[in-house]
């Protein structure tokens, strides 16, 4: 068979690949929130007045900002696992509870993506000026009002470029769950090469896919820091 039929014939692997690409954008999607988010919270813990919980987030933050994320996606499946086999026993189970490892996968990604963007968050924290704040409470403002108002629009528009940056390295890294065995495009793309000794074919097609991936979020981006950047010089 040629290539065009190896990809889009009836027996081709072109559906495969489709379906891995769509887990890989599903996986990234889903981290996404959750990464950001308790980035976010992290990046607030470490202006903490607290010296105990300003250590604590710098020590989560630089142990997984240095180990390989292949190492952190381990740790938090085999890790998980470990903490639902002893809960199930210690909950009298027969059977054993076994962790999706999609599941897995977010929460491993989501783990590294709130290390790196924690650093992003409070970059754009110490760069909105602290008159901002004085004001809203000026205003009669509460704390939780002052932030989600006033302050938050303002790190989102300061911190696009970091975070769009990071949201890149994650659409590539989302890779590293085809090692749970998930059928995500590179692991799509492993399977079709193994069964027809075709290997250039399926990484070339599955490389082409990412980089699509990776324009359109380029696209994306760029006209999102436009839009928050109406008005400013």
């Amino acid at each position: 068979m040629n290539g065009f039929s190896l990809l889009f014939g009836p027996e081709g692997w072109g559906g495969l690949l489709l379906e891995g690409a769509i887990v890989t954008i599903l996986l990234a999607v889903t981290t996404v929130p959750f990464g950001f988010g308790s980035g976010l919270a992290l990046a607030v813990l470490k202006l903490s007045p607290n010296r105990v919980v300003r250590a604590f987030c710098e020590g989560f933050t630089t142990f997984f900002r240095g180990i390989p994320d292949l190492l952190s996606l381990f740790i938090v499946y085999f890790g998980l696992q470990a903490l639902i086999d002893r809960a199930s026993k210690l909950a009298g189970l027969s059977s054993a509870i076994e962790l999706n490892a999609f599941f897995a996968g977010v929460i491993a990604l989501s783990v590294v993506v709130a290390a790196y963007s924690s650093e992003v968050w409070v970059a754009a924290l110490n760069a909105v000026p602290k008159g901002q704040s004085e004001a809203a409470h000026s205003l009669g403002l509460d704390s939780r009002k002052t932030f989600f108002l006033v302050l938050l629009p303002q790190l989102i528009r300061i911190a696009l470029p970091g975070l769009g940056n990071i949201w890149m390295v994650l659409l590539k890294d989302t890779s590293l769950i085809s090692t749970l065995a998930v059928i995500d495009l590179l692991r799509a793309a492993s399977e079709a090469s193994k069964n027809t000794t075709r290997p250039i074919l399926f990484y070339s097609a599955a490389a082409a896919i990412y980089l699509v991936f990776s324009i359109l979020s380029g696209l994306v981006q760029s006209n999102l820091e436009r839009r928050a950047n109406r008005g400013f010089a």
